[in-house]
């Protein structure tokens, strides 16, 4: 089944070594993004014309550029064209951060529009200044709505960091097409129990997010 080829030398090791890598670029990227995304949501709300056109064409962009593309505009463009070293764990933090505020910040936009300007009147009526309104009335409201949407973002986010072996980081995929490639005539079907594997890494480490996700939705229902 090609396991076997799992067993030899740090083949294992190195595997978990190429899924931290992919771990830790999601993650630096999603705190980056989440940070930048709640601003820029915020500033969505306060419909203002010039800032409405730049995250129109933000969010479009986004959504209509495949993140491989990304990858390579900015890892190959910025260094040659624009004469920039960017290494590529760098390059891959910029795309994945320039997507994730994308989400974050639509997100955000989303849930702070989804509350009912009554609730601002109501905590005026009670003698509530801004500052009140927001900390005890609309953050409460606003992070029981994002944060299982953000955790859907943070697994799609790890998944998608697969994209990085195309500009050369050794990560999980790019490790195991080298042992494959390393086994291919000792181990004919080493293709098979490593990306089983791969499979089964990404699961472990998403599932368990995806879990907590569900759990704070139904949690936050009642």
């Amino acid at each position: 089944m090609g396991f076997e080829v799992l067993l030899k030398g740090n083949n294992m090791l190195r595997l978990l070594g190429g899924l931290g890598v992919a771990l830790y670029i999601s993650l630096i990227s999603v705190a980056i993004s989440i940070f930048l995304g709640i601003i820029l949501g915020a500033l969505m709300t306060l419909k203002n014309p010039v800032i409405n056109a730049f995250s129109r064409v933000y969010l479009e962009i986004v959504r209509i550029m495949p993140q491989m593309v990304l990858l390579f505009i900015v890892y190959f463009g910025a260094t040659k064209v624009l004469g920039i070293n960017l290494s590529a764990e760098v390059s891959s933090v910029i795309v994945f951060t320039f997507w994730g505020t994308a989400e974050m910040s639509d997100l955000v936009r989303g849930a702070l529009s989804g509350i009912d300007t009554i609730q601002y009147e109501s905590s005026a009526a009670l003698g509530m200044n801004t500052v009140q309104t927001y900390f005890h009335v609309i953050i409460p409201q606003i992070i029981r709505r994002l944060i299982p949407l953000s955790i859907n973002l943070i697994t799609r986010m790890i998944k998608t960091t697969s994209l990085v072996m195309m500009i050369g980081i050794v990560e999980v995929l790019k490790v195991g097409q080298q042992i494959i490639e390393a086994n291919r005539k000792s181990s004919p079907n080493a293709a098979f129990g490593v990306f089983a594997t791969i499979f089964l890494l990404y699961f472990l480490a998403c599932y368990p997010i995806s879990l907590l996700s569900k759990y704070l939705e139904k949690k936050w229902e009642n």
